[in-house]
């Protein structure tokens, strides 16, 4: 790579340098004219300007000895260097240069040179194919190819040759001494139809990625073969050298949490092309938001526009905890960047980024990684709209199985050595879903069955999904039965990727090694045969791991279902879990009230479970709610013209997302202000808890120490009949017992409308109603819902109720009773 230029694209080669004299840069126009700037063109190349302008002023307050001129570059690179870079130069006052003493020259040298290693150290010399083994030694057939180990499970040949005569040859590979029938086979290609695959056939200078198959690694073999199987024969070889170091990705911090919720668990860097962005979080509100790559020391307008996962550059969605690949457009690599952004074009906003290292030595893009493919790729949602009950249609390359009729889906992908497999079920917050391979071929059977039990953490609040072993029914002891292998001396070979949970339905998806190198807990997923597989449904314990279930064939699979895991179109899901109605479950507790009290106390605790914030409010719930004067989500009645003060203490961190809940009240039955776009937020009023800075950005102003009344053991909301009962099962816990609270002072307005909420600022689906009534009203109501009291209403109830006990009355003497 030679040296680019760095403030001005390839697309305005062509234009007009910027001259500081006679061009006004984009910073002086004044913010109501540059909407005149219609064109995007035009707008980017005055954006060029205001870099270059910045630069330019950073140059002028540099000690006088660091002043490098383009006479002295062309000095020490000569004329055709000279021009090459003259655009990175161009904006160096040559002035300054006159009046340089002599040993600026060598200072500027030195930077120069410098910045010079460092560009030219930092990319692999192109074409660049991995870390180069040597050329196939030829023992007959015309074998011929020079081989590059490409990570640590690829290899690439270039130029491969072969005459293709031999019946039964095959790339072959093996940890004896030399090559032998000891080995095994690398298919090639590597997708094939059949149970074997197919004989190598004839090559002429064809350049071969070779995946080195079940989970192995180059450390684990010595040697590469072209080998004929059927007479043992050995055409050409290449040995591996022990210790290669090999090209490996690089695994980056997170994205910084800037903007719109953005945030993501650490980023991968797979290839030379390609980002794997783990647990993605972004609430899609931004009108003009992509994944963005550049250079700089921060993101800025010249970037480029990257692709999101299915390809598409259309305006970034909402991503809720997914998992994703994007992969850089074109020629670019990530040594020709800085780093990589999600940025709002139209309003040149960055809502967060990460650096890329200069020290980078990645696999090459190859095509060797395979990004999981568009279909896989399933938008979540927080909307509360009705579910539109339709059986899935059959979509094509997608498998299915129903496992547990109405309750339990699994999809699954082959992804080059792992098996990718998502879980849909109809669970309750309080269960877990299991999948995995039967302890016997033909029938479940739970002994010797590896499972993966999936289940959302209602303590930490997050999905998992975690390996299991059963040797045994019995609860795990910590050496048998149905126990977590991490529990029993393994280990956690399960991945999490992605989880979601809304309208009753939870999804889970997970990989693992096809071949793990735990012989014992785990088996080994086959792709030549067809395998007994088990699932069921049941509760978590108070350890969260998988409790009992019942044995009933609603909760386990009580028939033999068989999978074929190398299968691509299998497809036998007759009906969407959505289709099914939950089960009736406990009666809802009866929704709570304030009245006439004008000091309350906001803090989160549990929903409540099938009690609770969900059948309340017909919304779902996220775990968590708001306890005002500790109790779940009541209405609140309020009078016009009176001033109420709430005590919030919902978390004041904004870095820990899950603990920052800020009170507001608004027109919005669903809240969580601070994630919607502008046009959103136009469309919800907010009556107090929010104010905006000098720049028009709204801002929660009733954010306190974080208290939380949580479970002491485990959630008994569906066993207790009442919530005054359900309160003591609950215990109060504040981060910072020295911490302070939040005041927010809200003064009624008469214009206040009848029904207002109060709610969380980043977060929705925590709070609930607030009755806005006009003075004096509120000792005139009581019971739940305001429906009785001292008034005319209440004097008519009143009447009735002695009127039917009358009737009652008469009854009875009439029956003898008294």
């Amino acid at each position: 790579m030679g040296l680019k230029p760095t403030t001005r694209t390839e697309r305005f080669k062509d234009e007009p340098p910027c001259e500081w004299a006679t061009a006004a840069p984009f910073s002086t126009i004044p913010q109501h004219h540059r909407s005149w700037h219609t064109d995007r063109g035009m707008q980017q190349q005055a954006g060029d300007c205001e870099v270059e302008e910045e630069q330019h002023q950073q140059q002028h307050r540099q000690p006088e000895e660091l002043t490098v001129t383009a006479r002295n570059i062309a000095a020490v690179l000569g004329p055709e260097t000279s021009k090459t870079n003259r655009s990175r130069w161009r904006w160096l006052p040559s002035s300054r240069a006159r009046d340089s003493s002599s040993s600026s020259f060598f200072v500027g040298l030195t930077v120069l040179l410098l910045h010079l290693t460092d560009v030219s150290g930092r990319a692999p010399k192109e074409p660049y194919y991995g870390r180069e083994i040597g050329k196939l030694t030829n023992f007959g057939h015309g074998i011929k190819g020079q081989v590059y180990a490409v990570d640590e499970s690829t290899l690439f040949v270039k130029g491969f040759a072969y005459d293709g005569n031999a019946p039964d040859a095959f790339f072959w590979v093996g940890n004896s001494p030399r090559p032998s029938p000891e080995g095994y086979i690398i298919p090639y290609p590597e997708e094939y139809s059949g149970r074997e695959p197919p004989v190598l056939q004839q090559h002429n200078n064809t350049d071969i990625i070779l995946k080195l198959p079940m989970g192995k690694r180059l450390r684990d073999i010595r040697w590469l073969s072209v080998w004929c199987r059927r007479f043992t024969v050995d055409f050409g070889e290449i040995f591996i050298p022990p210790g290669l170091d090999v090209p490996k990705p690089r695994v980056l911090p997170e994205f910084k949490r800037l903007a719109h919720g953005l945030r993501s668990s650490n980023i991968s860097i797979l290839d030379a092309k390609t980002f794997y962005i783990p647990n993605l979080h972004y609430d899609g509100a931004g009108p003009d938001a992509y994944f963005w790559v550049g250079n700089g020391s921060e993101p800025n307008i010249m970037g480029t526009k990257v692709p999101n996962e299915i390809g598409s550059l259309e305006p970034l969605r909402g991503y809720q905890g997914e998992d994703i690949e994007i992969q850089l457009p074109g020629n670019l690599t990530v040594y020709d960047i800085d780093w990589l952004a999600v940025w709002c074009v139209e309003y040149r906003h960055n809502f967060g980024h990460v650096y890329i290292p200069k020290d980078l030595d990645v696999p090459p893009a190859l095509g060797q990684t395979k990004i999981a493919p568009p279909w896989w790729y399933k938008p979540t949602t927080t909307t509360t709209s009705t579910i539109v009950t339709q059986g899935t249609s059959k979509p094509t390359n997608v498998n299915c199985r129903e496992l547990i009729k109405g309750k339990l889906n699994v999809m699954w992908e082959v992804m080059d050595d792992y098996i990718v497999i998502e879980l849909i079920g109809r669970i309750s917050e309080e269960q877990y879903m299991a999948f995995g391979i039967s302890g016997s071929h033909g029938h479940p059977q739970m002994i010797g069955a590896d499972v993966v039990v999936a289940f959302y953490d209602r303590k930490l609040r997050r999905f998992r999904a975690e390996d299991y072993y059963m040797s045994s029914l019995a609860q795990c002891d910590g050496r048998l039965g149905v126990c977590p292998d991490e529990r029993i001396g393994g280990r956690n070979d399960v991945e999490i990727l992605s989880g979601d949970r809304s309208h009753g339905v939870t999804k889970i998806k997970y990989r693992r090694l096809l071949q793990t190198n735990e012989a014992v807990n785990d088996r080994a997923y086959p792709l030549d045969r067809q395998i007994s597989v088990i699932a069921a449904i049941g509760p978590l314990n108070s350890r969260e791991e998988a409790n009992s279930h019942s044995h009933t064939g609603t909760e386990v699979t009580v028939d033999d279902v068989q999978i074929d895991f190398s299968a691509k179109n299998d497809h036998m899901c007759t009906d969407a879990i959505d289709n099914y109605q939950p089960e009736d479950g406990p009666k809802p507790w009866p929704t709570r009230t304030i009245l006439g009290e004008k000091v309350i106390t906001a803090r989160i605790g549990p929903t409540g479970g099938s009690r609770g914030y969900t059948p309340i409010t017909g919304n779902p719930s996220w775990g968590i709610a708001w306890y005002m004067n500790d109790k779940l989500i009541p209405e609140i009645y309020v009078e016009r013209g009176q001033t109420y003060t709430f005590i919030v203490e919902g978390g004041d961190e904004p870095t820990q997302p899950a603990k920052y809940h800020p009170l507001y009240i608004t027109s919005s039955s669903e809240g969580g202000y601070g994630q919607l776009s502008e046009a959103q937020k136009r469309r919800e009023n907010v009556y107090a808890g929010v104010e905006y800075d000098s720049s028009g950005y709204a801002v929660p102003v009733a954010a306190g120490r974080y208290c939380e009344w949580k479970h002491k053991t485990i959630d008994k909301s569906a066993e207790i009949e009442t919530f005054e009962e359900y309160m003591k099962t609950l215990q109060l816990s504040c981060d910072d017992p020295n911490g302070q609270p939040a005041y927010l002072n809200w003064t009624v307005l008469e214009e206040t409308p009848d029904l207002v909420y109060y709610q969380c600022f980043t977060h929705r689906n925590l709070g609930w109603k607030i009755r806005v009534v006009n003075a004096g009203e509120t000792s005139k109501i009581s019971g739940s819902h305001g429906l009785y009291g001292s008034g005319p209403a209440g004097s008519l109830l009143v009447v009735c109720l002695l009127a039917a006990l009358a009737t009652i009355a008469d009854r009875w003497l009439l029956a003898g009773w008294f």
